[in-house]
């Protein structure tokens, strides 16, 4: 039995799969946790704003709920397989993530990457590794029985410096999306166009679209 012949490009689907439904949600629900967790922070050590917001109890109450809430998403997501495949491309460093950081030293167009390229699997592993540090010294500081004083300076110092940290790095990554509409309709609709899958991800093999999109994602739309 023949295997079936190539259609040709004209035959292909125009837009190629790239996120579940179910990995779109996480993002979502992350991005808003993350944003109110910031947007708290500024209300709670930026004066000016501190009083014109006011209701500093309540805003600290939204701050520490929000941050710890950061996890679920990502937690409940893990009943994805999209979202456990899409994780386990994210934690592997491969030579052509090297190529593409030296590509970028170099400002170089030449930058070969798969489903993820090397900047955003560096960005996924900072961010994800900032919030279990910010949880963590978040919690001494709201349990103060937890550890001694001296433990809750330290953990006061290394989350209000690593807060701005994170701020910088969301901003960046923030304007890096504002930069690609088509990676923002990506995250927005689960689609892409192939072209830019191709030139942007040129080592990624997309799903045609029909057999890519789960059933329910396409009953959706």
């Amino acid at each position: 039995m023949h295997p079936p012949a190539d259609p040709g490009p004209a035959a292909r689907p125009a837009r190629v799969a790239r996120f579940a439904r179910a990995e779109r949600w996480v993002h979502r629900a992350t991005a808003a946790l993350m944003l109110s967790c910031l947007a708290t922070a500024l209300m709670l050590y930026y004066p000016p704003l501190s009083e014109l917001v006011g209701r500093r109890r309540l805003v600290v109450v939204v701050h520490e709920w929000c941050g710890l809430l950061l996890p679920v998403p990502l937690l409940l997501g893990l009943a994805s397989r999209a979202l456990r495949a899409d994780l386990v491309r994210l934690n592997r460093f491969t030579a052509a993530d090297r190529r593409w950081l030296r590509a970028v030293r170099k400002r170089s167009y030449d930058r070969p990457a798969g489903k993820f390229n090397a900047g955003q699997k560096l960005y996924a592993a900072w961010i994800a590794g900032a919030a279990l540090v910010m949880l963590g010294t978040g919690l001494l500081m709201w349990f103060t029985h937890l550890a001694p004083l001296v433990w809750r300076t330290g953990a006061t110092f290394v989350h209000d410096w690593l807060a701005v940290a994170v701020a910088v790095a969301v901003a960046g990554h923030i304007w890096m999306a504002v930069r690609d509409p088509e990676a923002r309709r990506g995250m927005r609709t689960g689609l892409v166009d192939r072209h830019w899958a191709a030139r942007e991800h040129p080592e990624w093999d997309p799903p045609d679209a029909a057999r890519g999109i789960p059933q329910e994602d396409r009953d959706s739309r």
